[in-house]
């Protein structure tokens, strides 16, 4: 079973299934914790070295992106590989992953 799976399992054994304006705004809101983390444990980025992520947020951001996927009917594999695919063409035509200079 992968990691989809397992939320989506989470979620229809606790009867948990809401709009997917939720998981985004649930999302949103995990990510600037972990964004919280890392401005505190840099020193707002003086000392980048430093940065300290808790598990824990990091794992409530995963939870939370992968039941947006689910409340989508994205499948989170098949986004990420597409992803991965766009990365490595922009590598190779552009020589960095970025989407722009």
């Amino acid at each position: 079973m992968d990691a989809q799976e397992t939320v989506a399992d989470f979620l229809d054994t606790h009867d948990l299934h809401t709009d997917p304006a939720y998981r985004l705004l649930d999302l949103t809101a995990e990510v600037g914790e972990l964004a919280a983390d890392a401005t505190a444990s840099t020193d707002y980025g003086a000392s980048p070295a430093e940065i300290d992520l808790s598990r824990d947020e990091l794992g409530d951001a995963l939870f939370a992106l992968l039941a947006l996927a689910e409340e989508t009917d994205t499948d989170a594999d098949a986004a990420l590989a597409e992803s991965l695919a766009k990365y490595d063409a922009r590598i190779d035509s552009e020589g960095s992953p970025g989407s722009g200079d």
